[in-house]
Parts: structure tokens; C-alpha cells; sequence
């Protein structure tokens, strides 16, 4: 007999009841180290106290309008959002996946626009995720994620994961976008390098495409920059954000240069709870918080400290370490051993952590963490690898 709840998951048996900035407890009162953070969404960890307070301050004024109404919180976090990143205008979504979807009709929308209706198609790389939708699982194109669902949606051609020369050569006719993650998430925690960033950026102006990045996972301080590709001085036409950019609470944004969203007039694009108060309220608070003068100093500090602390790992145990990967605090473990049975060893002697391609384990800490937790994962971690090294190493 199915379950009531659709068995869509391979659930652990712990269930939590309480969290306390980066820590979970389950029902039995145990705590666990969270480096999960519900897959990089909880950015600033559990409970966060100003969080709270502005979610209860809400929640007792006003939850749900919709749309066709202005929204003040809305509009303060679009001009924040402005104010702060490439972007001009901002359309506000539930989740990452709506985001995405979003950016990918803005793209077709521009082209038209401009007198290109027949430029409609958008180029992914290979190892990208961008979501559970017919056209998301399309544009990922794993057998793991289409098998099933099948025909697949069109107009999504996929290249090599950074491969310029593969990429150049599939633009056609046809081409609206280009749309990668800077550093893929469940691809295996792998980033790009500067060079094909700019080589995007090149690709697109050349061939008078739009450039969409998908910053779900690594946007909001996940990388010690508020989006992570920040760290180069390539700017996007769009990028899609959510995760951490509600802290837990669910929310998700396109962002759009002008120029990229000529289209987008009334009547093109619509959501019914995107963008509602609550939702506004608690994103605003997060960038509360993230905007602070040297919080995002202080996130690359702990993500150098937990990277440095992790090769010397990998030094001390390299038949059961291959590999360190990410930037920030969004870091990969990749391990020889089969990851799944690190991630449960972890979990049973009290860190949490989630699984990527390639046999890597993502670290995503809340970005609150401190030093000391730092050092504590680190033991953790230290521990299970010792005893996980394969037998024929």
C-alpha cells in the first residue's frame, strides 16, 4: 500500500524537532551538526533570531494579497536587490524552479521582442540541475531525472560541462540563451574557471544571446560573495535565485538586466503567491543580515578555515580522500569509498551533510557557523574517513 506521503524520497529515520543556529534536534533530544542546511537553504541557520521576530511581525499584519496589489516589502527588497547586484528589475517566485523557468521565458520573450521569434532554444552544459519541472529535468537531461518522464521537452541543446569550443560550435539559428551554474551544486561541487565565465560572456554578446545564471544553490552568501559569480567580472543578463534567499522560508526571484527584460509587460508573466508579504518580509530580513558590514568577510573566513582543514585531511588520509572542491561554504568532499555510506557514518556520529554527483559529499554549512563548529565537523570527519578507507587501498 503506498504511503500516504508519496514515497518520492529515500527518508532517513530521524526526525527533528527544534534547531538553534547551526544545530538540529531530533525527538529523542540528540543534536546534530547541520552542514546541510535543508540543501543550502537555511542560511542563516535555525531560528535566526531576527528572522523570527520579523516572520511573527508579519504574520500578525498581513499574509496574502496577491499581485494585483502593490506590495511594500516587495518592492523593497526588488530595489535592494537592484541596488545590490547587475540587475534592473526583479520578478518574484516559491521556489528556484519557478525562477528558472521564469529566466527561460524572459530569454525567448527578449528575442521576440527584438524581431527573433525563431530564437527560442537555450544551450546547458553537462552535470547541471536546475530543477524538477517537464522543461527543468529537460534542460538537465540526466537519465536519473528524465527516465520515465518522457517525451522530453524541446528546445534545451546540452554541451560538455566547461567545454567553450563545444559550446561555441552548438550555437545555431535558433539559440535565445545560454544558462549555467558558476559552480554546479548537484553536479558534484565543480566550478567554473574564470576564463570560460568570460568566454560566456564573450559567446552570448557575439552571437547576441542572453547569459542566465543559475545562482539557486550558490546565491546568498554561499560563497563568501553574495553571488558567486561575483568573484569574476562577468555580469549576467539574468540569474534566478531562492534557497538561501529566505533563510527556510520559501522564495525565489528572477533577476534582470532592462535590456533582457524589454519583453515582460502585463499579462506576460504572473504568479499567485510569488512575491506575498510574508515570504517578502522574511527575505528582507535575511538581507538584513547579509548586507552587514563584514558578514560576507566573515563567511569566506570560515570557508577558508574548513577548506584548509579538509586538504589537510585529504593529506592525512588520501585512500580515502580524493578530492576538495567548492568555494566558500558551499564545499565538495569527494571521497573513494561510496559517499552514501560516508554521509550515513557522518550522520550517525552527529554531522549532517547531502549527497552530489561524482561521488561527492556537499558540505553546506549555515553561514553562521562559527570556529569552534568549524573545528568540531572537522573531527567529525576526521573520524569516519579514518574508518571508512576502502579495504583494497
Amino acid at each position: 500500500m503506498i504511503p500516504a506521503v508519496m514515497p518520492t524520497y529515500n527518508r532517513t529515520d530521524t526526525t527533528f524537532e527544534r534547531g538553534e543556529g547551526a544545530w538540529l534536534i531530533d525527538a529523542e533530544g540528540r543534536r546534530f551538526l547541520d552542514f546541510a542546511a535543508g540543501i543550502a537553504v537555511c542560511s542563516l541557520g535555525h531560528c535566526h533570531p531576527h528572522l523570527v521576530a520579523t516572520l511573527q511581525s508579519q504574520a500578525t499584519r498581513l499574509w496574502h494579497t496577491s499581485n494585483l496589489f502593490p506590495i511594500a516589502e516587495q518592492q523593497r527588497l526588488a530595489d535592494r536587490l537592484v541596488a545590490a547586484t547587475f540587475a534592473d528589475t526583479a520578478f518574484f517566485t516559491n521556489s528556484g524552479v519557478e525562477a528558472w523557468e521564469c529566466g527561460v521565458k524572459v530569454a525567448r520573450k527578449y528575442q521576440s521582442a527584438i524581431g527573433h521569434p525563431e530564437r527560442w532554444r537555450v544551450i546547458t552544459v553537462g552535470g547541471a540541475f536546475h530543477g524538477r519541472t517537464l522543461a527543468a529535468i529537460a534542460a538537465g537531461r540526466s537519465e536519473k531525472l528524465v527516465g520515465g518522464f518522457g517525451p522530453i521537452v524541446d528546445g534545451f541543446d546540452q554541451v560538455a560541462w566547461g567545454n567553450l569550443n563545444e559550446l561555441r560550435a552548438a550555437v545555431s539559428d535558433e539559440t535565445a540563451a545560454i544558462c549555467v551554474e558558476p559552480i554546479l551544486g548537484e553536479g558534484g561541487i565543480r566550478a567554473l574557471d574564470d576564463a570560460y565565465m568570460a568566454g560566456l560572456r564573450a559567446t552570448a554578446d557575439e552571437f547576441g544571446l542572453l547569459l542566465l545564471f543559475d545562482e539557486i544553490q550558490t546565491g546568498f552568501g554561499r560563497t563568501g560573495r553574495l553571488f558567486a559569480h561575483e568573484w569574476t567580472d562577468v555580469r549576467p543578463d539574468l540569474m534566478c535565485v531562492a534557497k538561501g534567499m529566505g533563510g527556510g522560508f520559501p522564495t525565489g526571484a528572477l533577476l534582470a538586466s532592462e535590456r533582457a527584460a524589454i519583453g515582460m509587460v502585463p499579462g506576460t508573466h504572473g504568479s499567485t503567491f510569488g512575491g506575498n508579504p510574508l515570504a517578502m518580509a522574511v527575505a528582507n530580513a535575511v538581507l538584513d543580515v547579509m548586507l552587514a558590514p563584514g558578514f560576507l568577510a566573515q563567511v569566506e573566513a570560515m570557508g577558508a578555515r574548513f577548506c584548509d582543514g579538509l586538504l589537510a585531511l585529504a593529506d592525512r588520509h588520501p585512500a580515502a580522500i580524493e578530492d576538495v572542491r567548492g568555494r566558500g561554504l558551499m564545499v565538495g568532499l569527494k571521497v573513494r569509498s561510496p559517499a552514501a555510506e560516508i554521509i550515513a557514518a557522518l550522520r550517525a556520529d552527529g554531522l549532517l551533510s547531502v549527497p552530489a554527483a561524482d561521488n561527492v559529499i556537499r558540505l553546506l554549512p549555515p553561514l553562521i557557523v562559527e570556529a569552534a563548529e568549524i573545528d568540531h565537523a572537522l573531527g567529525i570527519i576526521d573520524r569516519v574517513v579514518a574508518a571508512k578507507v576502502p579495504v583494497d587501498a
